[in-house]
């Protein structure tokens, strides 16, 4: 039978999965980690790709590969092929002012129509996250850099080029072979994801000139081979590929809590919310992935862990052992500022503290509970949107916390599909690469537990959006 690998190339870590083609069996799987913060050179990414391929052992008897990476990052390349500058990650909240200029600007001088220009042509209302505004940064803040920039790719589009053997020294031939798929190029803010087409006027504007960008490939199409003669798919934006190995299909929602949160539906029509709240995101199957993120997830359980003194599995234990309500006591998770809502300045606060309430127990579940009420919000957001979930897929590092889980039931108001714990992110990108060699999508069997949804009794939802409000007044 053959074999598939799978990559996740995400902020924190590259992983790579080896599955049956016909069956979906994982065979073998390899892990790298990458550099913490917000700016990493690419080459970071190479290595820990090759090591955590390494760690696979090996692609020698693969026949197909996809990449799945992390969104928005701003890979710039001159025109030998070499890269600019260090990368700036989606997580980075430098270019909220130049997101605020084009959004102003758009609208002559007039912030709600610039919005709806911006959610009219690309489904996506700049925000310090997207590619778009981080080269406007760039053309602000280091003329020189933005001068020698011949090429922009994401950080899946610049791992796939150098698997099929481009880098430094490939020149022009080698930056017109740059890739990239729809589901990656519609979080870019240059791409319009209803009709389909990149808008280089709107590059140029922002850069000061039109550099050479990745051509859109469609879901089932190669990327090219590999110099020892793999078949490359076009690889995923890590939430669309996600999407495909949480199984996610029309009438799915997929609530991910890894470092980001997001909370994003499989639809058959774009969206184009000129509140910025939803971003118009396309998938990797043709549909639409219309999609809310935060900056805030799974770190918060970190941070506060490492306040208590305690484990991540302690962390879970005591919120478990504390009532719903955590007593009152309510935490609105903005610790990295935020995007959703977009306040990339903001803070976290702990809210309704007593000297009865504060205690170990109360304050881990205040945590899980702000985390999953920030995304219940995003939840909110796509349905008054016309989403109509009929199940919530949970995934996610933070998926598999029983105390997520139960509060996830009891906020969330719908039914809850939690899948066995796995990458799903690099088994959709090896879903994509069986696409590639087949021209159809596996179906592969997953496993999964249901849990009916409950009710929030304790009104810790509506508790936690008179807090959350404040930000916003």
């Amino acid at each position: 039978m053959p074999l598939v690998a799978g990559v996740d190339s995400s902020t924190q870590s590259c992983k790579v999965v080896i599955r049956d083609a016909d069956t979906g069996e994982l065979v073998r799987q390899g892990r790298s980690s990458h550099p913490e913060g917000t700016e990493v050179h690419p080459d970071r990414w190479w290595d820990a790709l090759q090591e955590a391929i390494a760690g696979a052992g090996g692609l020698d008897d693969v026949a197909a590969v996809s990449i799945a990476g992390q969104q928005h990052g701003m890979v710039c390349l001159d025109a030998d092929g070499a890269v600019v500058r260090p990368a700036l990650l989606w997580n980075d909240t430098r270019s909220a002012g130049a997101a605020a200029e084009l959004i102003k600007f758009a609208g002559g001088g007039d912030p709600v129509a610039g919005a709806g220009y911006w959610a009219g042509a690309t489904g996506t209302v700049p925000v310090a996250s997207l590619t778009l505004t981080k080269l406007h940064w760039l053309a602000q803040n280091e003329p020189e850099n933005a001068a020698r920039v011949a090429a922009v790719c994401l950080p899946h589009d610049w791992l796939t080029w150098r698997l099929a053997g481009y880098g430094p020294g490939s020149g022009t031939e080698g930056l017109r072979a740059l890739v990239t798929d729809r589901s990656d190029a519609s979080g870019t803010g240059y791409y319009s994801t209803a009709a389909g087409q990149y808008l280089p006027a709107v590059v140029s504007g922002s850069l000061g000139h039109l550099p050479v960008l990745p051509k859109v490939l469609g879901p089932l199409e190669a990327a090219g081979k590999t110099r020892d003669g793999i078949l490359l798919a076009v690889g995923a934006g890590d939430n669309a590929a996600a999407a495909l190995g949480a199984g996610a299909g029309l009438g799915d929602v997929v609530m991910s809590l890894g470092t980001s949160g997001t909370v994003f539906a499989v639809c058959e029509t774009p969206a184009a919310d000129p509140s910025g709240l939803v971003a118009g995101f396309a998938d990797a199957t043709g549909h639409y992935l219309p999609l809310v993120c935060t900056l805030n997830a799974t770190r918060v359980f970190d941070a506060t862990a490492t306040m208590l003194g305690v484990t991540l599995e302690e962390f879970n234990t005591l919120a478990l052992s504390a009532a719903s309500g955590a007593g009152g006591l309510t935490l609105v998770p903005y610790f990295d500022g935020e995007r959703t809502p977009n306040l990339p300045d903001a803070t976290g606060a702990l809210h309704g503290i007593t000297r009865a309430n504060y205690t170990r127990e109360n304050l881990a579940r205040a945590a899980v509970e702000g985390v999953v009420c920030s995304l219940a919000d995003g939840l909110a957001a796509l349905q008054a949107h016309g989403v109509n979930a009929q199940r919530i897929i949970l995934v996610g590092g933070g998926a598999q916390s029983a105390a997520v889980q139960e509060v996830a039931v009891r906020l969330l108001g719908t039914q809850i599909i939690v899948p066995q714990p796995g990458e799903y992110v690099a088994d959709g990108a090896a879903r994509q690469a069986v696409a590639a060699l087949s021209g159809r999508f596996p179906e592969w069997p997953l496993d999964t537990v249901e849990r009916a949804a409950s009710e929030d009794h304790d009104g810790v939802l509506s508790r936690y959006r008179s807090y959350a409000g404040f930000y916003t007044r």
